[in-house]
């Protein structure tokens, strides 16, 4: 990433999955975004949503202790303007559906090629910044 780019923005990465977190930590920062921060749950992603107050959000769904719908919701509520990126394995597809209707802003399939995430985001910032 060049120094010139501009930050594309803050965004706070959850997933229960270490590597998953890294693979999307690494894929975003190339791409010019901020690291915002990371939750392991949707409840640690709505406690450090409140306090970091990032830009975006990519949300795995299924999760122990509270999965990513919970994260979602709680996070929507908190902000109806917040932008969530679902995250979801091939087979969740009903799951992802919910989430959209909860007020998710789109949504990625694992596995993905960082590329893809990369678009999902740019589209999430496009979108962001026409309305």
């Amino acid at each position: 990433m060049s120094t010139s780019n501009p930050s594309r923005g803050r965004v706070l990465v959850c997933d229960d999955s270490m590597l998953m977190r890294k693979l999307v930590i690494d894929s975003l920062t190339e791409d010019g975004w901020t690291l915002a921060g990371e939750a392991q749950n949707g409840k640690e992603a709505c406690e450090k949503y409140q306090e970091l107050r990032p830009d975006a959000v990519t949300m795995d769904i299924v999760m122990p202790e509270h999965d990513g719908i919970y994260g979602l919701e709680q996070i929507i509520n908190h902000d109806p303007d917040a932008k969530v990126v679902m995250v979801s394995a091939l087979n969740q597809t009903s799951l992802v559906a919910e989430s959209v209707r909860k007020g998710a802003q789109d949504f990625m399939v694992k596995p993905f090629l960082p590329e893809h995430l990369q678009e999902t985001m740019r589209r999430l910032v496009d979108a962001n910044l026409q309305a």
